[in-house]
């Protein structure tokens, strides 16, 4: 029973699923899964739409939890550079979802997935220390809205894809696709976090 909920999430949670999953029993009892219906005994093990939303709910809870571990870290650097801490919270969770010790393959580092340049720049001298990552990529993050007139599209534009790139692209969101999908994903978790914390 245990591995066919995990399997079940493993199906679920596959970022590009847009289908219903389906599962069958053969005759030696083996239990088959496919994104395709064989036969109409064929049943639904993850409808698209149903299970969806309910999985992202429950990945919500868990991110809020994760939330309230640094909570305080983040409510004082928010304070500090004068960031809305939703905000903060939605960049953490959408760098690193609140794994301390993430690594990009770009070897950006820790909650707020700083690069090597941007912790030196900002004095963090070790991005694995939660209160040190955090208070650098506010920091780079409240400069990110002072230089972008506090445009928060373009701010999150720059914390992904460079500030140098919002700028050569006319000071608008740079046409990479990791870019124009992470500026409103951390936004809508933004309103999210608004509305829990």
């Amino acid at each position: 029973m245990k591995f066919l909920l995990s399997t079940l999430l493993l199906f679920a949670l596959i970022p590009n699923a847009k289908g219903d999953i389906y599962t069958y029993t053969d005759a030696s009892g083996i239990v088959h899964f496919s994104n395709i219906r064989v036969s109409k005994s064929d049943k639904v093990a993850v409808s698209a739409q149903r299970d969806e939303s309910r999985l992202m709910q429950a990945f919500e809870r868990v991110q809020v939890g994760q939330a309230d571990r640094y909570a305080p870290l983040v409510a004082e650097a928010a304070q500090t550079y004068r960031i809305d801490a939703a905000l903060l919270h939605a960049v953490i969770s959408a760098e690193s979802g609140y794994n301390p010790v993430a690594v990009s393959r770009k070897g950006a580092a820790g909650l707020m997935q700083l690069m090597p340049e941007t912790a030196r720049r900002y004095g963090v001298e070790n991005s694995f220390d939660p209160a040190q990552n955090i208070r650098g990529g506010a920091q780079y993050l409240g400069y990110l809205l002072q230089l972008f007139g506090n445009n928060t599209e373009l701010a999150l534009a720059a914390y992904n894809a460079g500030e140098n790139a919002v700028i050569r692209h006319g000071y608008s969101i740079p046409p990479y696709r990791e870019t124009l999908g992470y500026v409103p994903k951390v936004l809508k978790l933004q309103k999210n976090y608004r509305s829990i914390l």
